[in-house]
């Protein structure tokens, strides 16, 4: 799995910065650089595609940050300056013009602070979109979850199993498979009132997704309705490691039962409605975070600054929204500063210039790191990490 994420950071410099969030902060850490924010919960590793359109628990379909592995109370500027960053390595990435990087990048400050400012949290779901959000958030709302299965499963000998013919998907074998059966089916039990007297786990295998968390352990289970004919569900658990920021906090955190309590905690209070069946629990002593299974194509991808580039001022917008009103909403828990300070910073301009010009000079430091990295990787430099 190590090797895979190094082949996939070797596709391009963004997906290098997707999978090197450890080196941002360590970088960011030396730095010591950033102007003074309020604190605030943050998912970490806020970047062009951790964005995203879900079904939540109330079956409605949002469009809103979607990923809190390394989740956890810092700066408020931390979140945004990872973001922003994000913003010029994507167009250095696709070798597109610096000055529409920049006008995007103030784009997206300008309209965080003025979020923040206002001291609302304000939310997307598919009647108020718009440009690229409402084209996601209307092929959620129009896709079946028949669709989801038809493109992750197959019928044989008249049963459905998970299509092992996808990539990312690979067998596990029959014990643990066993063992995954009937631990799902503890969960349903202790954790959602009847759901066990409605399903029954079928299938399971390892699935492989994302960048930074490629090498953890990831499963998705099949599950069918014992009433109904055709009732199926794809449920995902994801492993939940120590979040690659901490070391560089010297932030109290609250004590969390588990990572995956942390994981799930964060996402409830940031998002406006959580994943559907979003939950923790201990699988063989490990942390996994449970959610039902999000399609991968459902994430902003940063080739959308090419490919639709007159919707992308309206997707800044809709992103730098998103990412205020979540640390408005989770103000004042667990030692996050409280709505007043996150308005007060807001409608203070004066940190906007140099989180710009930090992130323009990381964004070069990215660029030089990937061809580092890429050198290393082209020369064999990491086929042989195991005998070292």
């Amino acid at each position: 799995m190590v090797q895979i994420k190094y082949k996939f950071m070797a596709e391009n410099m963004f997906r290098f910065y997707r999978g090197t969030c450890h080196l941002f902060y360590e970088d960011l850490n030396s730095a010591n650089s950033l102007p003074h924010s309020p604190l605030a919960w943050i998912c970490g590793d806020l970047h062009l595609e951790n964005f995203g359109g879900y079904r939540g628990d109330n079956r409605l379909v949002y469009f809103d940050l979607n990923d809190f592995d390394e989740a956890l109370l810092a700066p408020a500027t931390w979140e945004v300056v990872r973001m922003v960053a994000s913003i010029f390595v994507a167009y250095n990435s696709l070798k597109l013009e610096q000055k529409k990087a920049l006008n995007m990048a103030r784009e997206f400050l300008n309209n965080y602070a003025t979020t923040l400012g206002k001291g609302k949290a304000r939310y997307i779901e598919h009647k108020t979109s718009n440009g690229i959000v409402a084209d996601f958030l209307t092929a959620i709302n129009d896709r079946k979850q028949k669709d989801l299965l038809r493109k992750h499963s197959v019928k044989k000998k008249d049963k459905l199993i998970i299509l092992m013919d996808d990539q990312r998907h690979f067998e596990i074998d029959k014990s643990l498979k066993k063992e995954l059966f009937h631990h799902i089916t503890q969960w349903m039990m202790a954790h959602n009132d009847e759901m066990h007297l409605h399903y029954e786990v079928i299938d399971a295998v390892f699935r492989l997704a994302g960048t930074g968390s490629v090498g953890v352990k990831r499963y998705v289970l099949l599950l069918k309705g014992l009433k109904g004919r055709g009732k199926y569900l794809l449920v995902e658990m994801k492993q939940a490691k120590p979040s690659a920021i901490q070391p560089y906090v010297n932030i109290p955190q609250p004590h969390w039962e588990s990572e995956a309590e942390r994981v799930v905690a964060i996402q409830q209070r940031m998002q406006n409605v959580p994943s559907a069946l979003l939950s923790a629990t201990i699988f063989k002593d490990e942390a996994y975070s449970i959610q039902e299974m999000q399609p991968t194509r459902d994430s902003i991808s940063y080739m959308l600054v090419k490919d639709q580039y007159r919707d992308v001022p309206q997707l800044m917008d809709d992103m730098a929204m998103l990412t205020a009103s979540a640390q408005l909403r989770s103000a004042g828990r667990q030692g996050a500063s409280v709505a007043d300070e996150l308005i007060t910073f807001g409608q203070n301009n004066q940190w906007q210039d140099v989180i710009l010009e930090y992130a323009q000079q990381y964004a070069l430091q990215v660029k030089k790191d990937y061809k580092e990295f890429l050198k290393a990787f082209d020369g064999g430099f990491f086929n042989n990490l195991s005998r070292r």
